[in-house]
């Protein structure tokens, strides 16, 4: 672990020039703060606070992405839509951590490669949004752009951007981090406890499958321990932190340098990623994040061109630098398969090897006539064989999936061996922005791609 010393006070003037240059840059998707010198005085507060994420750790994880990238590991990301400072609870970490280890065993062992865990979390707080407005009725009041920067509640107070909320976001991803780390390397994440992941959660199918599998993993594991194996490695997994780098108010704070190579990390989070409504090769977010070490992702849509993947490529991995670029698509069931092979096509003839990853959430949203937005979980699960199939076809790697979830028992997403219904979503549709799939579903899906993995190992290895 490597100690927040390894960032420095004394700044390269050219790399802090740099880093600021996105302000003369268009920029998408950022609040009106009524008071800009609180938003100044917010972010220069964060600017003093320690990292959240040290460098050496970043620098592994690209080593990581690397190795999916080639074929090697299978990246899972996932965790709540918008995470809130109220859901940063011990309870709610703990089962969105529970279900991502239990997905991950899944994985593994279906498909016997190694898993890369990282959730949308510790960071996830800002969300775009279609438009700055919301109208109930009569009224009509600023978007919730998530809780870094207004709340929830349907009122002039709560709609108004409070800067101080950037602070609150700071130490709420602080105290998450804290927590995660504490599961993940204190003996929580051992693999040879896979049976107590299980525990707290309702009795289902995809349970009871994964006990099955849970058994023959322990029957394993007693295997190799009669053999006289070390199981040290057993004790505590790799787990990062990831989420949309969306409000500049907070990451150019968190961004610092490195005293080992002078070089600038965001410190907020192991792995950032552009969405699909700020990806502009011109805009500020793009440049930004050009300019720092950590792995970068992008969101690519069904209208993503080759010409603008091949200009992303350009601006943000020109030294095609393993594991520096991760392209996330969310193409959406009904155009996955026509849209990505372009993609996948195109990357070939260029020098690049990006790690390709499956959003299957974002591209398949509906709104039900009750007002209830959700996913058809058979959509979300169709977008993810098109996934595999595009790359089975061009002969490329799917590298990884990117998923919204939860550990508890909502009903947002339809669908599912729970045969979750409309006249369902109400009873608990608990996400103030996007529809997560449930413990269950997210169960489900990863042993549905862990079958595909094994099945064909050739695209995977």
């Amino acid at each position: 672990m490597f100690e927040s010393t390894d960032f420095v006070a004394l700044q390269d003037p050219d790399v802090i020039e740099g880093l600021d240059h996105w302000r003369t840059l268009p920029i998408k998707q950022q609040p009106t703060w009524p008071d800009p010198a609180a938003a100044e005085a917010a972010s220069a507060e964060i600017a003093t606070l320690p990292p959240l994420v040290f460098a050496g750790e970043v620098d592994k994880l690209r080593d990581r992405l690397a190795a999916a990238a080639q074929g090697k590991a299978f990246l899972l990301q996932g965790g709540d839509c918008a995470e809130t400072f109220a859901g940063a609870t011990a309870d709610s970490i703990r089962d969105r951590v529970k279900t991502i280890l239990q997905m991950a065993v899944v994985l593994t062992y279906g498909a016997s490669m190694p898993v890369i865990k990282m959730g949308r979390m510790a960071g996830q707080f800002a969300k775009p949004r279609s438009s700055d407005f919301e109208t109930r009725g009569d009224v009509t009041l600023p978007a919730y752009r998530g809780d870094i920067v207004n709340g929830y509640d349907f009122t002039p107070e709560s709609r108004q951007a409070d800067p101080r909320r950037l602070v609150q976001g700071y130490h709420t991803a602080a105290s998450t981090l804290n927590l995660v780390r504490a599961f993940t390397q204190g003996g929580f994440a051992d693999l040879r406890q896979v049976h107590s992941w299980n525990k707290g959660f309702a009795s289902n199918p995809a349970n009871a499958r994964y006990e099955h599998l849970a058994k023959e993993i322990d029957r394993a594991i007693r295997f190799m321990d009669a053999c006289g194996a070390d199981f040290d490695e057993l004790k505590h997994v790799e787990f990062y932190a990831s989420h949309e780098g969306l409000l500049m108010d907070y990451e150019r704070p968190m961004t610092r340098i490195d005293s080992r190579s002078g070089q600038a990390y965001d410190t907020s989070g192991h792995f950032i990623w552009i969405g699909e409504r700020t990806r502009d090769i011109d805009g500020a977010h793009v440049d930004f994040l050009s300019r720092v070490r950590n792995p970068i992702g992008v969101k690519l849509g069904p209208t993503t061109s080759v010409d603008d993947m091949k200009a992303l490529v350009e601006k943000l991995d020109p030294n095609r630098e393993p594991g520096r670029l991760t392209f996330i698509t969310r193409m959406g069931a009904g155009k996955i398969r026509d849209e990505l092979p372009k993609l996948l096509e195109a990357i070939k003839c260029m020098d690049a090897n990006p790690l390709w990853v499956t959003d299957p959430m974002h591209g398949n949203g509906l709104t039900t006539p009750t007002g209830y937005k959700t996913r058809r979980f058979d959509d979300v699960v169709d977008e993810v064989l098109g996934f595999f199939e595009a790359h089975r076809e061009v002969g490329t790697y799917p590298g990884g999936m990117h998923v919204e979830l939860t550990g508890d028992d909502v009903t947002e997403c339809l669908g599912g061996s729970e045969h979750i219904d409309e006249a369902t979503l109400a009873t608990r549709y608990e996400s103030l922005c996007d529809p997560r799939l449930n413990h269950m579903q997210s169960l489900e899906l990863a042993f549905l791609v862990a079958e595909e993995l094994g099945a064909h190992p050739h695209t995977a290895r």
